[in-house]
């Protein structure tokens, strides 16, 4: 390993530009003749559209075109769509209900977009929008999943009676219902996963430019998957052949998978573009994003785990009600069911498993993945579960996991996954050291000394991250492939440049990526660039989210260079006349080993361009591309250890210390790694003691602003005890297994875990804020 290699802590490339304002973000872009954009939404949860004048909007200063949704669909613009087909139970698919980009005639939650503005200034657009006159007919609404799905409810979407989406099941129900009804001891628990805002630094924005000269679309936009982004708009979408799209994502201020989805936002930029004959711009504020953003999770769950005489998990059943929003986003399906359900074994084996999830339509905003994906709320149902049955049980918490680990590999769970590799055990002992877990009750009794509550709470979460492999993915309705994409461009002075199909908006993968390159041939991190984000420059690939960057993406990047490396050896073989197994890549030379004959790398790579002396029947160039497509998930799992000092008299909350033990399996970069456990944690106790979107039962979202929905500081964080283990995977070239995600998934549970444990109840909801701590201490008393 070198200091620039693979496992080095090497600074991000990225972060000079970053951190000097050089960043280019979408709102950053400007073209000749641009105009800007702002949207009229939907006041009303639930309202028919009567009657829409914009007369007043057309005539006002700066204003170019008000347009309006019977003009979208007269110009043969699709409907949204949702990209992941499920069947309930009864066979039956799912009920997908039309979503047009710009309502026409009806609206469904708060924030629905109807009209678009478009003039010289932003404020001329949004003075022009206030002016559009729009008649509604309001209608009853419906923001609760379990109310929803009631006879009378009010009806969302014709194709959906009584909201049902679908009612989907997983695993065998007759096993473990006999597991239950033979258990030594059975738990139970209803757990609810609240709603959460994901609130990126950068909000979503899309520039929208049609030239007319060329028949050409160009769109910027603040995408995860600027490939699919394309794929979608053209093939489903209507909005142009994609040969004549080029879209482009440049530096992203983060996505945490809210900027998986296409949005109306873009679809509608680039067709007023063509239809108005500007450039269209748009960039959402903050309560706008708050509004109209893809939301995550909101479950309400049942559960029931059965245990034996000897404290064995024989059971576990699930009975989840999803609420996905007034309509099915690109990938909302799949987060509660294969992203879910199928994680609901965890590090536990558990010979029966039965999961069934309905999925229901609200007059809420849509609800898709939001960092950990289905993953975060399994983890949550049943980490709070062992936790609640080692009370009940009189066990020690960590022992009664301990006592229920997988401990033999492969493992084929009930609920479809097979874990390649894994030592649960180790991350259990590591985090339990850093915490001193065997010292808290003496902590604990010296709190009390000073009218504190103490507790101490564990997690220990398991992953699916890499999603693949795409026939198995295509198998359970996935609409895509998700394989990746990689081409290794060395130039002729032994530069390189690699383009991916993986998208970096905050991971780094300008480092990392760079660190793979360095590692095989030796040349320094800086002459390696890394290109992504433009379907004009990028052949297709997949996007990033699902921690797959490293598994899948790197792995396209390696089998390009296994390609380039097997090339560039036969060239020096021929030019030093040497044999082409004795020849050997190393700090930037290429050597005949065991003697003093040597090119630098810069010299083989003129040479595969000159093409003066190459092996007869040689193509000249040094250049190579890989498509890879992974055998299988990897299972990132780990301990999580959270421990909180409570005061009665405020309810305030304070996490002492926080513990993360994982394993990723090999790691490229020990300080991106680090970074990316931290933010993650930052986020699952944003969730757990902070986060919550509320709406009332009108459908008006009450936290629309960071004034009532509260974000994680530094202040209510603890310097994080980082620690990771290493058990390789065996299913991908690097042994990689993902850390994006880990610690939004571990961490609510440790939170609440410990801090039911301070208090001494059996369940509190998320966020646990100060005033529902105060209320809960006054409820026991």
């Amino acid at each position: 390993m070198g200091i620039e290699g693979v496992g080095a802590r090497v600074a991000r490339k990225e972060d000079k530009r970053f951190i000097t304002g050089g960043g280019r973000y979408v709102d950053d872009m400007v073209v000749p003749g641009m105009k800007h954009a702002v949207f009229v939404r939907s006041p009303h949860a639930h309202a028919q559209i009567k009657k829409i004048d914009v007369k007043k909007a057309e005539a006002m200063p700066g204003v170019v075109g008000v347009l309006t949704g019977k003009e979208l669909k007269a110009d043969g613009i699709g409907n949204l769509i949702c990209g992941w087909m499920i069947h309930s139970k009864d066979g039956t698919p799912m009920k997908m209900g039309a979503w047009s980009p710009l309502a026409v005639d009806k609206v469904r939650y708060v924030g629905d977009a109807v009209v678009i503005v478009v003039a010289d200034t932003k404020g001329q657009a949004r003075d022009a929008a206030e002016a559009v006159e729009i008649t509604y007919k309001e209608l009853k609404a419906v923001v609760d999943a379990t109310k929803a799905i009631q006879p009378g409810a009010p009806q969302i979407h014709a194709e959906a009676e009584n909201n049902l989406i679908f009612d989907w099941e997983l695993g065998d129900a007759k096993a473990t219902d006999a597991a239950i009804k033979s258990a030594a001891h059975v738990t139970r628990m209803k757990i609810v996963n609240n709603r959460l805002v994901p609130n990126a630094m950068e909000p979503r924005a899309a520039l929208g430019h049609y030239d007319k000269a060329e028949n050409h679309y160009t769109c910027w936009t603040t995408s995860q998957n600027p490939h699919v982004a394309r794929l979608v708009m053209s093939a489903f979408y209507n909005v142009a052949p994609e040969n004549k799209l080029r879209v482009i994502a440049p530096d992203v201020g983060g996505g945490f998978g809210s900027k998986i989805y296409i949005y109306p936002e873009e679809i509608v930029c680039l067709w007023a573009s063509k239809k108005i004959g500007v450039p269209v711009k748009w960039v959402a504020d903050r309560t706008e994003s708050f509004l109209s953003d893809a939301h995550g999770r909101d479950h309400v769950s049942t559960v029931e785990m059965a245990f034996d005489k000897d404290n064995r998990i024989t059971g576990l059943k699930v009975d989840t009600i999803a609420n996905l929003g007034a309509y099915m986003s690109l990938f909302s399906s799949c987060v509660p069911t294969y992203l879910y359900a199928t994680l609901l074994s965890g590090q536990y084996d558990i010979p029966a498993i039965h999961a069934n999830v309905r999925a229901v339509y609200t007059n809420t905003a849509p609800v898709d993945a939001y960092r950990g994906a289905g993953r975060p709320e399994a983890t949550y149902v049943l980490e709070r579960m062992m936790e609640t049955a080692a009370r009940e049980l009189g066990v020690s918490p960590a022992e009664l996991r301990r006592r229920n680990f997988i401990t033999s590999f492969p493992h084929q769970t009930p609920v479809i996954m097979t874990y390649d590799a894994g030592d649960y055990n180790a991350s259990l002992d590591a985090a339990m050291k850093a915490a001193d877990y065997a010292g808290f009750a003496r902590r604990k009794a010296e709190a009390a000394k000073q009218g504190k509550l103490r507790g101490i709470g564990m997690s220990c979460y398991i992953e699916a991250c890499g999603l693949a492999p795409s026939s198995a993915v295509g198998s359970l309705g996935a609409g895509v492939g998700l394989w990746e994409s990689a081409e290794v461009r060395v130039n002729a002075v032994g530069t390189i440049e690699v383009l991916t199909g993986s998208h970096s908006h905050g991971q780094g993968h300008e480092t990392t990526f760079a660190q793979l390159v360095t590692q095989r041939f030796g040349v320094p991190i800086d002459s390696v660039s890394i290109v992504h984000g433009d379907t004009d420059k990028v052949q297709m690939g997949m996007g990033t989210y699902g921690s797959r960057s490293g598994a899948v993406g790197m792995s396209a990047i390696v089998k390009a260079l296994d390609k380039v490396e097997a090339k560039a050896k036969k060239i020096a073989a021929h030019l030093l006349e040497a044999d082409e197994g004795d020849i050997v890549i190393e700090n930037g030379e290429v050597k005949v080993a065991g003697t003093d004959k040597s090119l630098p790398w810069f010299q083989v790579a003129l040479a595969s361009y000159t093409a003066h002396n190459l092996p007869a029947g040689m193509e000249p160039g040094l250049k190579e591309t890989a498509f890879y497509d992974p055998s299988n998930f990897t299972f990132p799992a780990g301990c999580y250890i959270c421990e909180v000092e409570i005061d009665p008299e405020t309810g305030l909350t304070e996490i002492i210390q926080f513990v993360a033990a994982d394993d990723f399996g090999n790691i490229i970069n020990p300080m991106i790694v680090e970074g990316q456990v931290h933010g993650g944690i930052a986020q699952g106790v944003g969730q757990a003691l902070l986060e919550g979107a509320h709406y009332d039962r009108n459908g008006q979202l009450l936290t629309a602003s960071y004034m009532d929905y509260t974000m994680p500081r530094a202040g209510d964080l603890p310097s994080f005890k980082v620690s990771t283990s290493n058990t390789p995977c065996p299913g991908n070239p690097l042994g990689v297994k993902g850390c994006g995600e880990a610690g939004a998934i571990g961490s609510p549970p440790a939170v609440i875990n410990a801090i039911t444990d301070a208090l001494g109840v059996v369940d509190i909801p998320m966020p646990a804020s100060p005033a529902t701590v105060w209320a809960t201490i006054r409820a026991t008393k």
